[in-house]
């Protein structure tokens, strides 16, 4: 048995859920389809026995489905590293069972919540552009909480003031203040020590632990520049909101400010362990290009991609666009 067939198992595959939501493997996100099928292959590793159930997804016999399972362990186990997110175990299914009948492979991805064939999307390496026309600066933010995500095109990030660009501009009565909270949170007056760190929050910043320690850190508001995707209350905004928060949460971000809107909020591009964002969102049907407001080539190509596809909101004949949609809310329609 292989050590991440064993550590899915172990780690992943028990997800407490309410079984009127299940789908066909009683799974409710493609997440958790990833750990189902580390726990399937690991159980026919001990029992030789496919998933009840499979059989009303495909069309080959159960004989058939044990050569599947048979081979997909050996790619599990072979696979440096093992898959950890839903596009890395489709991709695995469907190279190891690339000889297979199309209907089995579909339906085998279906069972198990994995994104389809035509819906997965290749990505170029999202590395950031050293010195673009008209950058204003760059943050290199703290990692990202899943809260932070407001929607699918924005996103609150913190960044550290000991960075160089931060260091400089802390106002003063923060620093006393952090200061200040920190010897009271000593002297455990954690009474204090809230009414303090509310002060902080109001000047926009925020105490976080980091590894053990406090940092105090600058809040931005980021807007993701060039995309617009569908707002909460529209169809897909959730998914949008869902799939930003899949790219960023847990992570520190590199994000090049171009602008500030009108709201406020830092208008730029942000990059994610080798992941142009934008990109990824686009390509994923989760966004429109914003092309009032960006002209790059790269994104109408990219939308378009997913259009040709009708992956995300584009699987609807005719999405309504955000900016559409917010502006007859305005005037009462």
């Amino acid at each position: 048995m292989g050590n991440a067939l064993r550590f899915l198992y172990g780690n992943c595959c028990k997800p407490t859920v309410d079984s009127d939501s299940l789908g066909h493997h009683g799974v409710t996100t493609a997440t958790v389809g990833v750990s189902a099928l580390a726990h399937d292959l690991y159980l026919y590793e001990i029992t030789n026995q496919v998933p009840e159930g499979l059989s009303k997804q495909v069309v080959s016999s159960k004989k058939a489905q044990g050569n599947w399972y048979k081979k997909l362990s050996v790619a599990w186990r072979e696979a440096k590293p093992p898959p950890k997110t839903p596009e890395e175990a489709s991709r695995l299914i469907i190279q190891t069972l690339k000889r297979h009948q199309k209907a089995d492979v579909e339906g085998l991805l279906a069972f198990y919540g994995l994104p389809l064939p035509h819906t997965l999307v290749e990505l170029t390496d999202g590395v950031a552009p050293s010195h673009p026309d008209g950058l204003l600066f760059e943050l290199q933010t703290l990692t990202v909480d899943a809260k932070a995500v407001t929607d699918g095109d924005g996103v609150t990030v913190y960044v550290s003031t000991t960075d160089p660009r931060e260091s400089s501009c802390v106002p003063r009565d923060v620093q006393v203040a952090a200061v200040q909270r920190s010897k009271a949170r000593a002297e455990r007056n954690f009474q204090m020590a809230d009414a303090l760190h509310k002060q902080i929050i109001e000047a926009g910043y925020r105490v976080l632990p980091i590894q053990n320690e406090e940092v105090l850190a600058r809040k931005y508001r980021i807007r993701l520049r060039g995309i617009d995707a569908p707002e909460i209350k529209m169809p897909y905004g959730k998914e949008a909101k869902e799939e930003l928060t899949k790219i960023v949460q847990g992570k520190c971000l590199r994000v090049l400010v171009f602008a500030e809107d009108r709201y406020g909020r830092s208008v730029g591009d942000i990059y994610c362990n080798g992941i142009f964002v934008q990109e990824s969102m686009l390509k994923k049907g989760y966004a429109w290009h914003y092309k009032a407001y960006d002209k790059r080539p790269e994104l109408e190509k990219w939308e378009k991609e997913a259009r040709a596809k009708r992956i995300g909101l584009w699987a609807s004949k005719n999405p309504e666009m955000p900016w559409e949609w917010r502006k007859d809310r305005r005037q009462g329609r």
